[in-house]
């Protein structure tokens, strides 16, 4: 039940003119909330209702004929009304956002977090004006699998929760055990025996074993055609060797819309891109580039440029790549066998003894699920019923996958869960080649309740070396990485609201000092900027950007969050 890095995407706080036209146009709406507050209908079975529903939908799905949506029918006398766009998360976002500033938006949005959906500056302002309807009282009165799921999971109810106490909109959770630590090195085990190596444990080691790769013909075809360590422009290879001098908790595929470069320093709001382990980190990097150990491209390729050269024609190339998971360079099921060349290397330690991984929260701050005031109290109650029935096992299962029997089915005699320490509990039934795709369930639309019991009863193969059995090899690899973070350094962005009036402001600070920090550090490694002489003015000039004003208004929503 792998989920993919392209699900790692940044849902960044919105400010564009559309979301601004978009609440003048939904500011006349404040009467609605009025009557969102009074106390709901007391509804007995499910009255017939017809549901506007906003989502996203796959080139492989049709909504309208879906199983899933069938199945909603069957169960909830509930027929949807589509109202589709794609997963490309632009024009989705910019659809959403024509619908609300139109006036004329649905009932309700059913988004997915990495391709669009509303953030916590979006809820509180569309909340306040009525825009947007709070669920407190409909999962207290129609939603126990909801309650008991957030009850139960303290962190995800923080993240749900407005600072006044209402849920504007529920977001996913999705607790995926390898996306949690997506700064991983992934090394080439038969290049290395080969060579008479073993994996590399210090930065050094790393270097030594880099050099071999490079220069010693480790493929054996005569050629100097070997391409020691490669990354691409999504799976970025700083984070992995800068938790060799210093904790670096922003990860390659950050998703957290507001924390790609924060840290707590004591309990205070900080940055670590100014930091002397920071520039000892940066220094280490541009060595090896200097050394040629660093593919040129691997700063500036996209991700389908690594996987040629994972899946090089012939010859083997590629040594080692700085990856969530090595599918992303290389195919899982290769003809030859080299997708099982290459096993997962645990944190380097550095000179200082350093010896972090990054920790990415496994879930996105915002929401997925929200009601509009157009909504009557009967479509409410019918909708958040259906997201009740989504957060069971078996609502889980036929709304991401399919129905039983056609995508799922339960375990049989010695099958075994993911985690071996759980019960296994669901099969997922897979394609046959050629096959076309079932049109069966909603996928990620329903990806609501997947904590980490859930996910790890899931039955995958045992051999870590099948295709079947990738999910496990992903599973065993980040064991490597976990207790790797530094917990006392993690800013809790799901629990940080910040002030909704702050949001343009806080999002043009967090855009600016981000791409200003990431632009310098590949400056510092490739060497248009020298280390030693250009870190004073890049010090600077990151103060320049306003990072004291970001942190200030980071550090006052912090103080706001109980139970730090």
């Amino acid at each position: 039940m792998s989920v993919k890095p392209s699900t790692r995407r940044r849902a960044a706080i919105v400010g564009t003119s559309l979301l601004a036209l978009a609440l003048v146009a939904c500011s006349g709406s404040k009467s609605d909330d009025d009557s969102a507050n009074k106390p709901l209908p007391t509804i007995t079975g499910n009255p017939d209702v017809t549901l506007n529903v906003f989502a996203p939908q796959s080139a492989d799905t049709n909504l309208a004929t879906n199983d899933f949506t069938k199945l909603m029918k069957q169960k909830f006398n509930v027929t949807i009304k589509w109202q589709t766009t794609t997963f490309d998360g632009g024009p989705s976002k910019e659809k959403r956002q024509i619908s609300l500033a139109s006036g004329d938006y649905p009932d309700l949005y059913l988004l997915i977090p990495w391709v669009d959906q509303f953030t916590t500056a979006e809820l509180l302002k569309l909340g306040n004006q009525g825009v947007v309807v709070p669920l407190n009282q409909l999962i207290d009165q129609y939603a126990p699998n909801i309650k008991k799921a957030l009850d139960s999971t303290p962190e995800w109810k923080a993240m749900a929760t407005a600072p006044d106490g209402k849920i504007y909109g529920m977001p996913q959770w999705v607790d995926c055990f390898h996306c949690s630590y997506p700064d991983k090195l992934w090394m080439n085990s038969a290049w290395l025996k080969k060579l008479g190596l073993e994996q590399p444990k210090t930065t050094e080691d790393l270097r030594k074993v880099l050099q071999a790769f490079k220069t010693q013909d480790p493929n054996g075809n005569g050629k100097a055609d070997e391409i020691a360590l490669s990354a691409n422009v999504r799976d970025n290879l700083i984070p992995y060797f800068m938790n060799a001098f210093i904790y670096d908790p922003q990860g390659q595929n950050n998703s957290g819309g507001n924390n790609a470069t924060l840290v707590l320093n004591n309990g205070k709001v900080d940055v670590q891109a100014n930091k002397d382990g920071w520039r000892e980190g940066l220094r280490y990097i541009n060595s090896l580039y200097k050394e040629g150990l660093i593919d040129k491209g691997a700063f500036t390729q996209n991700p389908d440029a690594m996987q040629q050269q994972g899946n090089h024609g012939g010859s083997v190339i590629l040594g080692a790549g700085t990856v969530m998971h090595s599918g992303i360079f290389v195919t899982v099921g290769s003809a030859d066998g080299r997708d099982q060349q290459y096993d997962a290397v645990p944190p380097l330690t550095g000179p200082s003894g350093a010896n972090y991984a990054s920790y990415v929260f496994p879930s996105i701050p915002g929401a997925t699920f929200v009601l509009t005031s157009k909504a009557t109290p009967e479509k409410q109650i019918q909708a958040i019923k259906m997201l009740d029935y989504i957060f069971t096992d078996e609502g889980q299962n036929n709304g991401q996958f399919g129905m039983e029997g056609k995508a799922w089915t339960k375990p049989g005699p010695g099958d075994v869960a993911l985690d071996k320490s759980l019960k296994p509990s669901f099969k997922q039934i897979p394609l046959k080649p050629g096959s076309k795709p079932r049109n069966s369930g909603w996928g990620p639309l329903a990806q609501y309740n997947n904590t980490a019991k859930y996910r790890n009863s899931e039955v995958i193969d045992t051999d870590t070396h099948s295709q079947a059995g990738y999910e496990r090899k992903l599973f065993d690899a980040t064991k490597l990485y976990a207790g790797h973070e530094d917990k006392a350094q993690i800013y809790p962005f799901w629990k940080v609201w910040i002030d909704p009036t702050l949001a343009n402001e806080v999002a043009t600070l967090q855009t600016n000092i981000e791409n200003y920090i990431q632009q310098n550090a590949l400056q510092f490694v490739t060497g248009s900027k020298n280390i030693d002489t250009d870190w004073d003015s890049y010090v600077k000039g990151l103060d320049g950007l306003g990072l004291k004003r970001y942190l200030e208004i980071q550090q006052t929503a912090y103080d706001k969050v109980p139970n730090k």
